[in-house]
This record gives C-alpha cells, structure tokens and sequence, in this order.
C-alpha cells in the first residue's frame, strides 16, 4: 500500500458537481492499494497516520499527531499511486489492485483508522470521478509506502 497523506487546514471531495465529504484541520490520506497488500500493510499504514509529528505545538515545531489534536482525515482511493512510467508516455497501471481486490482493503483500511481516531473518517467514493480541494498546511506531504519500511 502507499498513502500519500497532506497536512492540511481543510480538503473537500466534490462529486458530480455536489459536496461530498469534507474536513478541517488534519490529513488527507490518498490510498493506493496493490495486488499483495493485506491486514498487516493497514495496521502499519494506520499507526503512522495516527502517530507521526506532524502538526506544530505552541513553537511552531512538529510535535503534534493527529491523534493528539483530535484531527479529521479524509481517505481518497488512488490507484495512479502505483503508476508506473518506465515506458513510453502512458502510465501503466498494472500494479494496482483490481477492484474486488482493492474495494474490501480501502473498506477496512477506512474501519481501522476510524476505530484509532475520536473524529468521523471522511471519504470519497471508490473509483468515482472525484474533484479533491485541498489547502496544505506547511505544506506538509509524506509518502509511506509498506513495501519500504526501513
């Protein structure tokens, strides 16, 4: 799995014109999902999210996560995370997940991160055609990828 998570101060999921899901202070988590990705690839994805520093104490100084300022998190599917463009001027996206695959992982992905935070998880709609806003704070952006642990 590879989350591309933004600090942000507020992010909104538009679909079909309408306001579908939006939040406040916290992050926008944009979930990638492939093939061999399973429970365990969640758990730690779900545990850097709540966990890593990333927002400003009193100093300005990232001492803060997400679960220590009660922060919102709006989870968007992604599949162009896994692009991969080593040939010609078409990504290929051959390693991400196919939908009966990928559909119950983002599901209990969204489960797993709202049992480890106190505010509602807010999403967009699997394979929809989305318009994501956005304002970063910082900006502050973190690739996490569970394939590159160390």
């Amino acid at each position: 799995m590879r989350v591309l998570m933004q600090r942000v101060s507020e992010a909104s999921v538009h679909i079909n014109g309408e306001n579908f899901s939006n939040i406040k202070n916290g992050v926008l988590v944009l979930l990638g999902i492939e093939d061999s990705d399973s429970q365990e690839d969640i758990n730690w994805l779900v545990r850097k999210i709540t966990n890593l520093r990333i927002f400003g104490d009193e100093e300005g100084k990232m001492n803060f996560s997400l679960s220590d300022i009660n922060g919102e998190a709006l989870v968007v599917s992604q599949f162009t995370l896994f692009a991969s463009t080593k040939k010609g001027n078409r990504p290929s996206f051959t390693k991400s997940a196919k939908p009966e695959i990928a559909i119950p992982l983002y599901e209990q992905f969204i489960k797993s991160l709202q049992s480890e935070i106190t505010t509602e998880v807010k999403t967009g709609v699997f394979s929809a055609d989305m318009k994501v806003q956005l304002i970063n704070d910082g900006p502050v952006t973190i690739l996490l990828d569970t394939k590159n642990k160390e």
